[in-house]
């Protein structure tokens, strides 16, 4: 073990992976991940009728859907930096009230370019959350726990994205289409007060060490941009970006699919939808996390079995899903194809805290999501739409899916052979 002036063991009573203030912490930290996305995804069930109002096509609509990434990818790694080299709480709580307060302010946008604008912001603060917060997780839990720990974080992302289009899907035909986002924006800024509560743990404490980053292993850029030069982790965030992309895309124009091209109503369009995402998204993170860590606990490659079947099984179910003719079997099939999409939630965040040492942890988060986002879900609703427009039809955009699925599988699936046992913590 290097820098032993910078990282003191600590005893097995004083790690704070079973502790009840670590599962405490975990609660809050994933309720605030459940807004997170709950304030993402309000948007996609009010599309059509804010469309409408604020006279946007098909391609201006996603990329209005993509503009928060355009504030989240780029500040993502200037955050996943400040987290390894600064206190997380702080940093944490402003990023959760800026995001809050931004979706608010979404309706209140008179404009594409209002609009474009207050989503950016939206994504900067959720990108300084999102960053920190697994690496927080991960400091909290030791690595037999860890993946079941950020499963159960992960949790928070089908369920918030369900009560974000359930949400905007009641105001989508019930009232003001603005009212949506006032509901969905402002209860973050109670509960990031929550955070002022917690306890910061030092980081590695569940690893059996507690490194001082105020001294030393302070991550460095040179370091950071070293990891896109591992072969393991290239092949990791590629995959994930390929998952993202489709991610992104259903997100985005599932409820506008039903409605447009299996004329259901929107509310109930959004509604199905949510509810779909919400069930097969619980049962799948739920599942993913317990197979992938049983499995780890057999063979090194335990996390990447799970993350390359899940993209695999569901390029076909996709592809059936986009252009069966009945609603029932379309609907059937978006289930089938969400739940594959969610098995991997934990595993893959698992996987990349396998692949880094400890004091890179935040970085190479922040890392993954600047690269899943630049070149994943920010452009996937603007190519969806830009196909839709370009041959009058949406079910011919989405189509691009199952095939960028494909890509991702057999990405994840060269990863196997590489896979190897976790990098030593590096102080």
């Amino acid at each position: 073990m290097s820098a032993p002036a910078t990282v003191a063991l600590i005893s097995s009573h004083d790690r704070g992976a079973t502790s009840a203030t670590a599962w405490t912490t975990l609660a809050i930290l994933s309720g605030l991940n459940l807004l997170n996305y709950l304030d993402r995804y309000v948007m996609s069930a009010v599309l059509t009728p804010m469309q409408k109002d604020l006279r946007l096509d098909d391609a201006d609509a996603g990329w209005a859907a993509s503009a928060f990434m355009l504030g989240y990818f780029l500040t993502a790694p200037v955050f996943g930096y400040l987290g390894d080299r600064y206190p997380r709480k702080f940093l944490m709580l402003g990023g959760v009230v800026v995001w809050s307060l931004a979706t608010a302010a979404s309706g209140l946008a008179q404009n594409f370019v209002h609009l474009f604008a207050v989503r950016i912001v939206v994504g900067i603060g959720e990108a300084c959350f999102v960053t920190m917060g697994p690496s927080w997780i991960s400091d909290l839990f030791a690595s037999t726990r860890r993946n079941t720990a950020l499963t159960l974080f992960y949790i928070a992302v089908p369920f918030g994205s369900a009560i974000g289009f359930t949400i905007g899907g009641w105001f989508a035909e019930n009232s003001d289409w603005r009212h949506a986002f006032f509901y969905a924006g402002l209860p973050g800024v109670l509960l990031a007060l929550s955070l002022l509560l917690l306890r910061e743990p030092p980081r590695g404490e569940a690893d059996g060490l507690a490194v001082d980053v105020s001294k030393h292993a302070k991550a460095n850029l040179p370091e950071v941009l070293a990891l896109l030069l591992d072969r393991r982790f290239r092949l990791l965030v590629l995959g994930y970006t390929a998952q993202t992309f489709a991610i992104g895309a259903f997100g985005i124009w599932g409820p506008t699919f039903l409605n447009r091209i299996h004329h259901l109503p929107l509310g109930r369009a959004s509604t199905l939808f949510g509810e779909i995402l919400a069930g097969t998204g619980l049962c799948a993170t739920l599942l993913g996390g317990f197979v992938a860590t049983n499995l780890r606990k057999r063979i090194h490659a335990g996390y990447v079995w799970v993350m390359a079947f899940s993209l695999v099984a569901a390029t076909p179910v996709c592809f059936f899903a986009l252009t069966v003719g009945s609603a029932s079997y379309a609907l059937i099939g978006l289930g089938v194809s969400m739940f594959l999409l969610f098995l991997p939630t934990g595993p893959v965040v698992s996987e990349i805290f396998e692949i880094v040492p400890v004091h890179l942890r935040a970085s190479a988060v922040a890392l993954s999501t600047f690269v899943i986002h630049l070149f994943g879900d920010l452009g996937s609703p603007a190519a969806v739409g830009g196909v839709s427009d370009l041959t009058g039809s949406l079910q011919k955009g989405v189509l691009i899916l199952p095939v960028v699925l494909l890509v991702g599988g057999v990405l994840w699936s060269i990863l196997i052979p590489f896979t190897r046992e976790p990098a030593e913590v590096m102080a």
